[in-house]
């Protein structure tokens, strides 16, 4: 029986500074050992561009579960807690989501949070949170750059992801970025 081809993640990366939320992926799809796509969007904006998500595993995976905190979200009114923990209950007791294969970040212009299958909904003890294969490079890359720099917060996560791209392999340049807040 043929092995299935290995999906390797991507980075996405959020960061907040002065009131303002940025959340930033690369746009890289790898299969394999083969770069398929390059300019992919893993990032949304939902409700009305008060909340921001990213995803890093597979893509129709990634699909049900934003589809899934999308109707969390409407359904709590916007409370992006609650749309989170919401999911991450339902993910982890259903049958069928459990077998999904995705990270969610999940930002307003106050809270980051990740959502994993394993029912986790994870606030950051500071103000950077990022997820996939670049994710730590990118984190580390940000903290330094929260640390040591005034830069705004779009211009912490694309550089960041930026450096992320010079060591990962599964990260590219070709990056989206949105933002929220002041």
């Amino acid at each position: 029986m043929p092995k299935a081809p290995q999906i390797r993640s991507t980075t996405i990366l959020a960061v907040r500074r002065n009131g303002q939320t940025a959340m930033a992926g690369d746009g890289q799809v790898t299969i394999d050992q083969t770069v398929v796509k390059a300019h992919a969007r893993k990032i949304q904006t939902l409700a009305d561009g008060k909340v921001l998500a990213g995803f890093a595993g597979a893509l129709a995976d990634a699909m049900t579960l934003l589809d899934r905190f999308r109707a969390r979200l409407e359904e709590h009114g916007g409370n992006l807690r609650r749309a989170a923990v919401e999911l991450a209950k339902e993910w982890r007791t259903d049958k069928y989501l459990r077998q999904l294969n995705a990270m969610l970040l999940v930002a307003d212009a106050e809270t980051l949070l990740l959502i994993s299958g394993t029912g986790d909904v994870i606030t950051p003890d500071d103000d950077v949170i990022a997820i996939g294969s670049g994710g730590n490079h990118a984190l580390a890359a940000a903290r330094a750059l929260l640390r040591h720099t005034d830069l705004p917060a779009r211009e912490i996560a694309e550089e960041a992801l930026r450096l992320a791209a010079e060591v990962c392999v599964y990260t590219n340049a070709n990056l989206v970025t949105e933002v929220i807040g002041e």
